[in-house]
């Protein structure tokens, strides 16, 4: 299981962004980076296709995921993952900050 996945909000602890928080658009586990909404935006010359029109783009960049941190469900400030086995035998995710559950 994994300490943050697809969907998660997340806040950034490092780098131009840092304090800022977004959503996890897509993780990249192979490189250990992960694409999060409204973070690291970079622009970038596209050349214009049939599908998408040409000119300079704005969109976000990968980052790393050890500069990232779960926002925790209760205040939104960063936290560290634990997980917890509840008595059904089901492995969950907790925020160490609060012991509040993750859903997801």
């Amino acid at each position: 299981m994994q300490k943050i996945k697809k969907g998660d909000n997340v806040v950034v602890l490092t780098g131009r962004d840092k304090g800022r928080t977004g959503e996890i658009l897509k993780m990249m586990p192979k490189e250990d980076k992960a694409l999060v909404r409204g973070v690291n935006l970079v622009r970038r010359h596209q050349k214009q296709s049939a599908q998408s029109e040409g000119g300079i783009i704005t969109k976000e960049a990968p980052i790393h995921v050890s500069n990232l941190a779960l926002a925790d469900p209760k205040d939104g400030k960063p936290t560290r993952v634990g997980f917890q086995v509840q008595k059904d035998g089901k492995k969950v995710r907790v925020a160490k900050r609060s012991g509040e559950l993750i859903d997801g």
